[in-house]
């Protein structure tokens, strides 16, 4: 059961980067983008062409940060420039990706089983398995999380949340939203592929089809994250995000080692988000109904 609990740990310190940038578009800047799937892919696709070409680990892994970028500006393009509503964006570029990590591969996937990773750099430090894993993932949601705190305090960055919060008022300010929305795009993307490259390095592959479903684990583990975690401040949030993808993965484990089919996973995920976002429609019934139920406690005159 703790190697169950550690793997699910591991697994969801490593998804709980693209969850970071899942995040960055569903609440700050209040924008549905469904490129994550096809950018996380991308993540993994450049990493492991690269890797299985013989670059540095570290630096595919910089290159595919780099390629997601590059896929958010696309998104942002889309919507900004060409008009394109964001939903469509969003599916257009993901539809694009498919067939450019394939380009990219050469082939449906490719396997990482004799390759130098990150994760391989490290046992040589005496940092093998899941522990490994833990160390290096806390230490890079650690470095983005800090990072993003102090962009969002700066200037740029309270642009980029005031586009978020309200456009019209933004424009009215003097912020370009279009600029802002792109810069978004770009580090949420951006992230995601980050968060894939180091997938497929601890996963030892990478497969055209490992992000079907990534933006509806993404937004779970950001409603968890929410609903559990989150009190107070922006880098509370982050930090409720996180913790909120290593719960998310802790509960598919578990519910699988209870005997729960993989091909139901979607549907669990699917009916989890569903009664988190429900919450607080039903939360003033709920708490109208424990307070006839509970006991009320008098005043002390």
């Amino acid at each position: 059961m703790i190697n169950i609990i550690l793997g699910a740990v591991s697994l969801g310190l490593l998804w709980a980067i693209m969850t970071t940038g899942v995040f960055l578009t569903y609440r700050v800047l209040d924008y549905a983008d469904l490129s994550v799937e096809g950018s996380i892919v991308m993540g993994a696709a450049i990493v492991a062409k690269l890797i299985t070409g013989g670059v540095n680990p570290i630096i595919a892994t910089v290159c595919a940060f780099a390629g997601g970028l590059a896929a958010g500006v696309v998104t942002g393009l889309l919507n900004t420039k060409l008009k394109i509503p964001s939903l469509l964006a969003g599916i257009l570029t993901m539809i694009a990706l498919y067939s450019v990590n394939i380009r990219i591969m050469g082939k449906a996937n490719i396997t990482l089983l004799k390759s130098e990773t990150v994760f391989t750099m490290v046992e040589t430090i005496g940092l093998k398995g899941n522990t490994g894993v833990i160390i290096v993932a806390v230490v890079i949601n650690a470095a983005i999380a800090a990072a993003l705190y102090w962009f969002f305090g700066t200037e740029l960055g309270c642009a980029v949340r005031a586009t978020g919060d309200n456009r019209k008022m933004a424009r009215a300010q003097g912020i370009n939203t279009d600029t802002m929305k792109i810069l978004a795009l770009a580090l949420s993307n951006g992230l995601v592929a980050l968060s894939g490259a180091l997938i497929a390095q601890d996963q030892s592959y990478a497969d055209v089809s490992m992000g079907q479903g990534a933006i509806v684990i993404g937004l779970a583990s950001v409603i968890i994250g929410e609903v559990i975690f989150y009190r107070g401040n922006f880098l509370n949030r982050l930090i409720s995000v996180v913790l909120g993808a290593v719960v998310y993965r802790i509960i598919i484990a578990l519910v699988i080692e209870m005997g729960m089919k993989p091909t139901d996973l979607k549907l669990f995920t699917a009916i989890t988000v569903a009664i988190c976002l429900a919450l607080p429609t039903f939360q003033p019934q709920i708490k109208a109904k424990l307070a006839k139920i509970l006991p009320q406690k008098k005043e002390v005159k």
